[in-house]
């Protein structure tokens, strides 16, 4: 007898996430666990589907509380580039929340540009920081989100 796969789990970093309504509502959409992690108290809708994680005071706490539970099953929404890297490492399914998805592929040059954009700032260089978020930006996010979640609900034991 094989043991049944472990749910699919929807991990938010929710602090600064502006797509945070709209995993609410494919998660309910699909039935699925959501987990919104932050460093303090975040408001999130009264849905038992739905858990509230307030990881502590560290910078990286809510990062860390991510990374140490996060495996094959889970999907992952972050900007952030580190964490992004820890959670590929751990096999999960990562999104930016623009939709962009992080790779095993990708993670050495997408870290590799965040690290020197990083040493240009503390340098004194003006880089401009990131884009605005956009509407077509919304979509992106909302299409890689349903694309991830029936790709896992195809692979075996799904």
């Amino acid at each position: 007898m094989t043991k049944p796969a472990p749910p699919i789990r929807i991990y938010v970093d929710a602090d600064a996430c502006p797509v945070k309504d709209e995993v609410y509502r494919v998660a309910a959409r699909h039935r699925l666990p959501v987990v919104v992690v932050a460093v303090g108290f975040i408001r999130v809708p009264q849905d038992p589907l739905i858990e509230r994680v307030a990881a502590g005071t560290n910078p990286d706490a809510a990062d860390d509380w991510i990374a140490e539970r996060v495996g094959k099953t889970d999907i992952v929404i972050t900007a952030d580039v580190p964490l992004a890297g820890r959670c590929v490492k751990s096999g999960a399914t990562v999104i930016a929340p623009n939709g962009r998805p992080f790779t095993e592929d990708s993670m050495g040059m997408t870290l590799a540009v965040r690290n020197l954009m990083h040493d240009l700032r503390s340098a004194g260089e003006v880089t401009g920081g990131p884009r605005p978020f956009t509407p077509r930006d919304r979509s992106a996010f909302l299409s890689a989100l349903e694309e991830a979640i029936r790709r896992l609900q195809r692979a075996p034991g799904g």
